[in-house]
């Protein structure tokens, strides 16, 4: 075969040549861009996955639950409703524990977050009446924000707060959430809610001697 005379025909300027070689590029070109799109889409899916599972890895690691409260030994429990309410879509870990007479939960984050929704929030979304609210200093000299969630007659006194990682401590989410993108306070964080069963009469809530409500 002559290469040469091959080399003319092909590359020569002729009219169906011409025609053959902007047919190729207009099938090429495209086949490249897709391509190019294609590998940035699994580049980027790539990455994506891994900065989710490096986000997943430093909550978990930032997770360390405690093994007792005011010096009594704690459990885990389930979530109950108004922890799987806070969970939902929530970028971090939620753990339920029990002293035996009132109920922690314990959610961490490792970056700033507007769903890191104050306790009070979630009652009133499952129902409850919120009263009672006041901000107190409780025996280890911490700052809280208390309430009563009542539904019925069943009630519990919630008492809340976020602590940083330098144990600076906030008892209004959106104070924290402020502090925490202004670079005032770094992660992890981790909000601490308590929850005490009460019994509910017709003029009074006091605290209830009966065993702890489990939900």
């Amino acid at each position: 075969m002559n290469t040469g005379i091959f080399h003319a025909g092909w590359f020569s300027n002729r009219f169906v040549n011409r025609v053959l070689h902007k047919t190729l590029w207009a099938v090429v070109l495209p086949l490249c861009t897709v391509w190019n799109i294609g590998s940035a889409v699994v580049e980027h899916r790539a990455q994506g996955t891994d900065n989710s599972a490096a986000t997943s890895f430093a909550v978990q690691t930032a997770t360390e639950l405690p093994t007792q409260w005011q010096g009594v030994p704690l459990r885990p429990l389930a979530l109950g409703d108004v922890e799987m309410r806070f969970a939902r879509h929530f970028p971090g870990t939620v753990a339920r524990m029990t002293d035996g007479s009132q109920v922690l939960v314990l959610r961490t984050v490792v970056r700033p977050t507007r769903m890191l929704h104050p306790a009070s929030d979630c009652y009133r979304g499952l129902g409850y009446r919120i009263h009672s609210e006041q901000l107190e200093v409780q025996a280890d000299q911490q700052r809280w924000r208390c309430f009563v969630a009542q539904r019925g007659a069943k009630a519990v006194r919630v008492c809340e707060r976020i602590e940083d990682a330098q144990g600076q401590g906030y008892t209004d989410t959106s104070a924290w959430y402020w502090a925490s993108i202004t670079g005032q306070s770094h992660g992890p964080w981790q909000a601490v809610t308590v929850a005490t069963p009460l019994i509910a009469t017709a003029s009074r809530v006091t605290v209830a001697l009966a065993p702890i409500l489990t939900n």
